[in-house]
């Protein structure tokens, strides 16, 4: 039988036992293909997931298991001996618990503090609002305007019942939504008119585009922040004066224009010229060309590095402490300059630094979405 079955198998070889095939998709091909490949990537993928595994259980120890959450009080003053003892074995939390709302609204009226609170929110339900694309339409246009005055009226107050707040006394989180809010909200529009100049063919118009871009472009930010908060009240009339705030929201707003202007240039260079071509032949004016057809494409295609600058200028808006703006990241330095919490800092700029990741993941989160989206076409 045994003979009359090999001679079977030899006849036939499919009739002959195979190895199961390798899989070439699922969780256990991505990492043999990715991190198991070689000898040398496994002893790599070992080595680093070693790293990862003792700075987490390190991390854990550190921020949980032996962390200090709240510390006693004699009269005003914290008790942060007990902190001290701990030698950077543990985190000491007891600092946000005593300095959040400092670090989160500066020096603002602490009764009034509801007030940033509420504008923190609106800046966020505007976000979400404007990010649903069934409200891509001019709508928009009410809400942000209607949204904005009611940050207005809660940050400043004077009316309406509410105290008068100064500029002076604003900070923490709401400066830095204001500053970059308003600064990317003023400097995209300005980039497509400086795109779409700079490809313009009037020489004057493109002069003057290359030029504002290339020495916008040819500085850093803290310069430009300088020249409007020293230099740029020299040139106004005398008595009249500009809040500082403003003079660095234009700055940010111009800094950022000139970035995001090549960003949206590239994305127009980079349209085939048939579709110009095609737009001409329906007989389409300029604008309605660049309108309709043009800039929806050349944006589509430039969604990830616009929301990369968009996060870069989002961080940046902590540079306007040089002309003495107290933004997030400032109002946590100045929050533990408190002798009782001085040594402390670690866990402010963790407690910072989670926040600017909650909005900077969000932003890159939704422009991986909605890249997705957009270019469901191209995977037809």
């Amino acid at each position: 039988m045994s003979d009359v079955t090999l001679d079977a198998s030899a006849a036939n070889p499919e009739a002959a036992p195979r190895t199961a095939p390798v899989r070439s998709t699922g969780a256990m091909a991505w990492l043999r293909a990715n991190l198991f490949s070689s000898w040398l990537n496994t002893a790599l993928t070992l080595a680093l997931a070693w790293l990862v595994v003792r700075f987490a259980i390190g991390f854990v120890d550190w921020a949980f298991i032996n962390a200090i959450w709240s510390v006693p009080m004699q009269g005003t003053v914290p008790q942060t001996q007990i902190c001290r003892d701990l030698e950077g074995a543990g985190a000491c939390w007891a600092v946000i618990g005593e300095k959040h709302r400092f670090i989160l609204f500066g020096t603002y009226p602490y009764e009034e503090h509801w007030r940033p609170l509420l504008v923190c929110g609106l800046f966020i339900g505007l976000y979400i609002f404007s990010a649903m694309r069934r409200f891509w339409t001019w709508v928009l246009v009410p809400v942000w305007a209607v949204t904005l005055t009611v940050i207005g009226i809660l940050m400043w107050g004077g009316i309406l019942g509410l105290s008068y707040v100064p500029q002076e006394r604003w900070g923490g989180l709401p400066i830095t939504l204001i500053l970059s809010t308003f600064g990317l909200a003023f400097a995209f529009p300005l980039a497509i008119l400086v795109a779409l100049g700079r490809r313009s063919k009037l020489p004057a118009i493109k002069t003057l585009c290359v030029v504002y871009v290339e020495l916008v472009r040819g500085v850093p930010l803290i310069s430009l922040l300088f020249m409007a908060s020293v230099m740029f009240p020299l040139f106004l009339p005398e008595g009249m004066n500009i809040d500082k705030l403003l003079r660095a929201q234009i700055a940010i707003t111009l800094f950022a224009g000139a970035y995001l202007a090549e960003v949206v240039r590239a994305g127009l260079q980079t349209l085939p010229r048939g579709q110009y071509e095609a737009a001409d032949a329906l007989g389409l004016s300029y604008w309605q060309k660049t309108g309709f057809i043009i800039l929806p494409q050349a944006l589509r295609l430039v969604i990830p590095p616009l929301v990369n600058t968009f996060i870069g200028f989002f961080k940046d808006t902590s540079l306007v402490l040089i002309i003495g703006i107290f933004d997030l990241l400032t109002a946590g330095k100045t929050a533990i300059v408190e002798p009782a919490w001085q040594g402390f800092g670690i866990e402010v700029y963790v407690f910072v630094g989670a926040i600017y990741l909650v909005f900077c993941f969000a932003m890159s989160k939704y422009s991986q979405d909605l890249e997705r989206d957009l270019n469901q076409h191209r995977r037809r």
